[in-house]
């Protein structure tokens, strides 16, 4: 059970960061360059700092603790409470019961300081850069209509992709706070999402050994030379549309739709964005009468 509490954590940590990787290429393909040093590598820095230290050190903990270093340390120190500790006992040094290496408490210390740098990072960057951007736009612009005898109200205000469109400060830091609180918080929940892995495969292994124990072993314990094979027959009958049923049926139908809701939820929102295009199906009465264009 722990080993698949591990592997739930270490598999959903990996698929988000990759997420987070994911939109970089977003970034890029966009030309919304502010976007990767103003989002996505405080995103990394803070996800990799906290979550990508713990999955490092579930690797850590299965290399390196073995018999020797429990009999040395009087047992295993617990993931979760370094996790914790992390936070609560900040730049206290770790004693040895809970010490996997020389140096950890630093190392956490530094950690946790570049996780916490990272939010202010990604939360006051991209709308501080656009606002003085956007100040100084305005000023070039309104030096070029005083010269040539426009309005001010005729400098608009342009975005990096080149279309003009009013600039609101108080929108932009609405959004990018939303964007911050929702990627620092959907960080813990995302992670804990992720041992629904191994919550369905103890809910399968449990319901494998009922269906085992109820129905096929009583067919087994029948001591009768004469009713033994009848009873194992029509045992085996009842089992096997009970595992056909439930285990292989409804309990992949549960797998599947848990599966496709951490796609869709926990590593979709780390690079998807609803924007877009209207899709309009082509037509040849919209081409023929001009309405396409």
């Amino acid at each position: 059970n722990s080993y698949k509490m591990k592997m739930s954590i270490t598999m959903g940590v990996s698929q988000m960061m990759f997420g987070v990787v994911l939109s970089l290429f977003n970034h890029i393909y966009f030309k919304r360059h502010i976007n990767i040093w103003a989002s996505f590598i405080p995103e990394v820095l803070f996800l990799g700092c906290i979550f990508g230290y713990l999955v490092f050190m579930i690797f850590f903990k299965w290399l390196a603790v073995d018999s020797s270093f429990r009999a040395a340390t009087g047992g295993a120190p617990s993931l979760l409470i370094m996790l914790i500790n992390m936070f609560l006992a900040f730049g206290k040094d770790i004693e040895e019961p809970m010490r996997f290496y020389n140096g950890q408490g630093i190392v956490q210390s530094a950690l946790v300081v570049i996780a916490v740098i990272a939010v202010p990072w990604m939360l006051f960057t991209k709308p501080l850069v656009l606002y003085l951007r956007n100040k100084k736009r305005r000023k070039y612009y309104g030096q070029i209509g005083s010269v040539n005898g426009d309005d001010d109200d005729q400098s608009a205000d342009h975005t990096e992709g080149g279309e003009s469109e009013a600039f609101n400060m108080g929108d932009i830091f609405v959004h990018q706070a939303i964007h911050t609180i929702e990627f620092c918080l959907g960080c813990i929940s995302n992670t804990a999402s992720y041992l629904r892995l191994w919550a369905l495969s103890l809910a399968h292994a449990e319901l494998s050994e009922v269906l085992w124990g109820m129905a096929f072993h009583a067919g087994l314990d029948e001591k009768s030379s004469v009713l033994g094979p009848v009873v194992l027959v029509i045992v085996f009958a009842v089992w096997a549309v009970l595992t056909i049923s439930i285990l292989l049926i409804m309990e992949g139908l549960s797998a599947f739709l848990h599966a496709l809701r951490l796609h869709w939820v926990e590593f979709n929102n780390k690079f998807y964005s609803g924007d877009g295009y209207k899709f309009r199906p082509y037509s040849f009465a919209a081409q023929l009468s001009g309405e396409s264009e």
